[in-house]
Parts: structure tokens; sequence; C-alpha cells
């Protein structure tokens, strides 16, 4: 299996992070790229190759413009005012208050912002920029035909940026643009599956009144888990993409017999929706040992979640989302992708 990758990744290394009410060095950092490309290395998964550029137009087929433009300059912005810390929004357009973008960054980074764990720091943009390639760079050798399947190994992750907001570590929503490029070059139905131990609140959002990109989540109940407010089970799509959302939110403890009968559920949505190539959004923060989940899969495991994605004999492109810096972060990924091929 090819391996995309670039090490413009190591450019987003934020030094804050909000948790648990203290500034603490931030769980998603370079490293865990580190961990799973020496991993991909040490088992000889195939090619590590670097992705090619494609512009601002795949994102802006997805991508609010007036977000886009925010996220290339909020760095700049931010430091003119003088302010010596990252930049981590404040105040928000909360509910019955006033939803036009303010001109100041303080209250810019507030209105395209849903959760100030996630600051933004110098080099931030260039690694999403980056991060986006990796994922497009996956769906076009995918398309080419020659790959069964493909790892994206996506830093910084995802499946938290929605239309017009960051947060949750995510900036550009890699798999959703690496759907819609899918969409734009000849295929018509396109599955997520998205296995991240958080729900991807994002994806959903962008695909939420759309039928032509199925989304499947199994995630943490968000009574209990971050993003709190996305990912309940009766969030089915809107409109004319009512059916074509799907949520399994799984209470704290929950074992891999139970999460598994949810993986197997999600898989025959995805062979009745006929989709014709999926995207995983691998987030392996459903082991038990993972610092900020209360999932309790084994190493093992991701194994079996590969051979039951791969039994669906769809062409399948990985993008890497969550799992943070643990020793198993790259043997667990790497399992799942093992999975799939054997």
């Amino acid at each position: 299996m090819i391996t995309i990758y670039s090490d413009k990744h190591r450019l987003r290394n934020s030094k804050t992070e909000l948790y648990g009410g203290q500034l603490v060095p931030p769980f998603e950092n370079p490293s865990r790229a580190d961990i799973v490309l020496e991993r991909v290395k040490s088992e000889n998964l195939g090619e590590v190759i670097s992705p090619r550029e494609f512009g601002m137009e795949p994102v802006l087929a997805l991508h609010d413009a007036g977000f886009v433009e925010f996220l290339q300059v909020a760095w700049e912005e931010w430091t003119k005012t003088g302010y010596k810390g990252e930049a981590m929004a404040n105040c928000w357009p909360a509910r019955r208050m006033s939803q036009r973008v303010p001109d100041f960054i303080e209250g810019k980074i507030g209105y395209y912002s849903l959760a100030n764990e996630t600051s933004i720091s110098k080099g931030t943009w260039e690694a999403a920029e980056a991060s986006k390639d990796v994922a497009l760079t996956g769906a076009e050798l995918i398309l080419s035909g020659n790959e069964n399947g493909v790892f994206s190994l996506c830093r910084p992750p995802g499946h938290h940026a929605a239309f017009d907001m960051f947060g949750g570590y995510c900036f550009l929503n890699n798999a959703a643009i690496a759907a819609q490029w899918f969409r734009d070059n000849g295929i018509d139905r396109v599955a997520i599956l998205d296995i991240d131990f958080h729900h991807g609140n994002g994806t959903q959002d962008i695909f939420y009144q759309r039928d032509d990109v199925l989304y499947l989540s199994l995630h943490g109940d968000p009574r209990d888990a971050f993003p709190h407010f996305s990912g309940y089970q009766e969030e089915t799509g809107q409109n004319t993409g009512e059916g074509t959302t799907y949520n399994w939110p799984l209470p704290p403890g929950t074992q891999f017999n139970k999460w598994c009968d949810c993986l197997k559920e999600s898989l025959a949505k995805i062979d009745q929706f006929e989709a014709e190539v999926i995207i995983v959004s691998l987030g392996v923060d459903t082991f038990e040992k993972d610092p900020i989940s209360f999932f309790k899969l084994k190493s093992e495991d991701f194994l079996t979640i590969g051979k039951l994605i791969s039994d669906l004999k769809l062409t399948t492109l990985f993008v890497m989302e969550g799992g943070y810096d643990i020793k198993e972060l790259g043997v667990n990924a790497v399992n799942v992708l093992q999975g799939f091929e054997e």
C-alpha cells in the first residue's frame, strides 16, 4: 500500500492547548506523524511518496471563501496586534448574538472557531495546506485505478473542520475535500466512514444536505465526549440529504464486540448505498490507552477493522485523523492497513 506523507506537517507545532482549565502541550503534535511513519517503514507497508500541490480550487469547492482567507492570514493578523501568545478565541457569536464577521482578529477568530482548545500558531496554514494535498494525492492515485487502497498520512487532521469553522485540531477537512474531488472527477457515489473516537462534526456539517456522499460515524456519545453538540443518533441528514447520515454514539467503556457490531451495520449501509469509493477517516483514538478517549479497543482489534472494511471489496482511501501520542499509535494505524491488505 502506498503512503503519502509530507514533512510540512512539522510546521504545525503549536505549544498551547486549553485542557482541563490549563494550558498544556497539545496532544496533537508532530511526533504523531513520526510514530505512524516509522511503523509504516518498519513493517514495509509499501512506498512512501510526497504529495503534489493541488492549489486552492479543491478547497474552495467545499469550504467558505471567507473562512479560507481567514486561515491564510490569521497568524499574521494576530502577531500584528502585539499579542505574545498563540492565537486562541476568547469570545464567540453565541445564541441570539449577531452572526457578522468582525474586523479585529480577536473577534474574527471567535467567529470562525468552534472550540478554543485549538490555537493557531506560526506555520499552521502551511501545514494544513500540505495536509489537504496529502489527501488529494491519495484520491488521485485511487482514481488512476492502479491502487485498491491508499494511505494519506494527513497531519493536521481534518474531520472537525466544518464549512466555515475550525477546531478539534482541524483546519481544512481533508476527507471531505477528497470526497468532493472524487465527485468532481466522475465518481457519483462516495461513502465516508469515520471511525475516529470523536464525532466528525465538520464532515457531517459539509454533507448534511446532500445525497451524493454518505457519511457514517462511530464515536463517543456527545453527552460525554467532544465535540458534545453533534453526533446524536437522530441526526440523519436534511432536505435531499435525509437518510445519508448515520451516527452510532457509544458510551464510556465500550468494548470491541459492541463497537464492531456498529461497524458491521455501517458497512452494510455502505453496501446498500452502492458506493463506488470509500474514504475512511482513520482515527485510532478508540484504543484503550488513548489519553483523551474512553473506548477499550486493543491493538489486535484494528487488524479486524481493516479486514472487515476490505470485505466490501471497494477501493478505499484511508485518511489519518486522530490517535494521540503514545507508542501504540503507529501499531494501531498500520494494523488497520495490514488487515485491509491481508
